[in-house]
């Protein structure tokens, strides 16, 4: 399925995420005549950058996956707190207790006293429910499994926005290319065409050749405007000073392989509907939302477990060392424990609140289940295009590389030809003229745009359908660049 032996470096994935080896690839299309890449505007300034050095930025820099990794620490967090629900709370302190006036003992005798009492000591004190402490570690450890899945998926959204990011810049980069080399053309017409004879090529036709040099050089600021704007999202992605210009070091004209075009689009559903961390997440979702529902059925069973020190007036002390007497004269220290141990079954609203709290989370379950359903269906629909698209650029890719080709040969033909005659009857014409080198010159630069955008199309499609199978970002670290 994966490409095998072409690759630069191949690594064998997580256990379990890819039963074969995955390898990529960086190859030059087949015999096409790219443009020189040289970018006079780029200057010192430019930064160069690598795909793979573009995607190790990706996990050490961009915050989607910072954030992800946070949730799934706060959720790992959550869980040990849950697995301590049986443990009490410990309180140490000092309780001092004063009385004056009326008081009322026992049997009912109401009569006057003045007392003080100092207790110092420790208590535990905990009210657990117990159907918390038995089923919540439960629920806690799947979405422990969930949060990880989804800072995977982070992991591979963010190097699949990262690596679109970065063949956007490669395609403006080659687009630059091939909008100077078409605007270097229409200036050798334009001086080829002031150099014929007047009876040869008219003003008119010197018109036609300056006008086509200055649409060129309208092409040329815009493919660096759309340089310059999808180097700012890539910077932005990978956290690098804004205003940077980023400048790839692989040539424009190579593409990437990592999934070899002509699977059958069956066996790739299947593998994406395996391997998705999406998927992952939401069947932990699920587990957690069914023990939350066996949770709330089995509550009335379980009782709520509380235990307090009363060794003191102020609940929360239930031993240490106490003493006491009239007024202020506390005196008589020595040790002291009193503890209270209760189990309590409790039914909530008579039941009838146990009820409803069984039926809110059986339609919590039902619902986890309905939408890891739709998560499904929406990566079977995402492998499906994903697929679509680099089958169909892989073709376009071909039929550009053909376009260039020709065009690169129409426009030489036509300005190196521009000057030759044949006479025709008695007059001198020319056997190419300027408004044939003119839409030459026009059909070279759009034939550039057409190889640039198949190339990116092709890339981009490589990355999401590899995103789209649910393969661990992190393999593509270990990409190497062209040899």
């Amino acid at each position: 399925m994966l490409l095998p032996g072409r690759a630069a470096v191949c690594w064998v994935a997580a256990a379990g995420l890819l039963a074969v080896p995955a390898c990529a690839s960086f190859r030059p299309p087949d015999t096409v005549s790219a443009p020189p890449t040289a970018a006079p505007e780029a200057g010192a300034g430019a930064l160069p950058i690598t795909l793979p050095a573009a995607l190790a930025l990706t996990g050490a820099n961009a915050l989607d996956i910072q954030i992800a990794d946070e949730r799934t620490r706060a959720a790992a967090a959550r869980l040990d707190r849950a697995n301590a629900l049986w443990l009490p709370n410990v309180n140490v302190g000092v309780d001092y207790f004063r009385h004056d006036g009326q008081i009322q003992d026992i049997v009912g005798t109401v009569f006057t006293t003045s007392r003080s009492s100092l207790l110092l000591g420790v208590g535990p004190q905990a009210v657990v429910s117990t159907a918390d402490a038995v089923f919540g570690p439960l629920a806690a450890r799947q979405l422990v499994r969930a949060a990880e899945a989804d800072a995977r998926a982070a992991r591979n959204d963010t190097t699949l926005a990262v690596a679109v990011a970065y063949f956007n810049v490669q395609q403006a980069r080659g687009e630059v290319a091939g909008a100077a080399d078409a605007l270097r053309r229409a200036e050798d017409l334009v001086a080829r065409t002031e150099k014929l004879a007047p009876d040869l090529a008219p003003d008119l036709e010197v018109n036609r050749a300056r006008a086509e040099a200055a649409h060129r050089r309208q092409a040329v600021e815009a493919a660096y405007e759309r340089w310059q704007l999808s180097s700012s999202e890539l910077t932005r992605l990978l956290r690098l000073r804004p205003g940077t210009l980023v400048e790839p070091a692989e040539e424009p004209s190579l593409t990437v392989a990592l999934v070899e075009p002509g699977q059958p689009v069956e066996e790739l559903i299947a593998v994406g509907l395996t391997h998705r961390p999406e998927l992952a997440a939401y069947q932990a979702v699920v587990q957690a939302a069914l023990t939350r529902a066996r949770q709330e059925g089995k509550r009335p069973l379980y009782p709520t477990v509380a235990v307090r020190g009363v060794g003191s007036n102020t609940p929360g002390l239930a031993g240490g060392y106490f003493g006491g007497g009239i007024n202020d004269d506390v005196q008589d220290f020595g040790p002291r424990f009193s503890v209270d141990i209760q189990a309590v079954w409790e039914l909530q609203g008579l039941g009838f609140g146990n009820r409803a709290a069984t039926r809110e989370r059986a339609a919590d379950s039902r619902r986890a289940v309905l939408e890891l359903l739709r998560t499904q269906d929406a990566v079977a629909a995402e492998v499906t295009q994903a697929h679509a698209q680099l089958e169909r650029s892989a073709r376009r890719l071909a039929a550009a590389g053909d376009g260039v080709r020709n065009a690169v040969a129409t426009a030489e033909k036509n300005l190196q030809g521009l000057g030759q005659t044949r006479r025709a009857g008695e007059q001198l014409v020319l056997v190419f003229r300027p408004q044939e080198a003119v839409a030459a010159v026009a059909a070279l630069d759009q034939a550039y745009r057409d190889f640039y955008q198949a190339v990116g199309d092709h890339n981009r499609a490589q990355f999401r359908l590899y995103r789209a199978l649910g393969h661990p970002a992190e393999a593509l670290a270990a990409l190497a660049g062209p040899r």
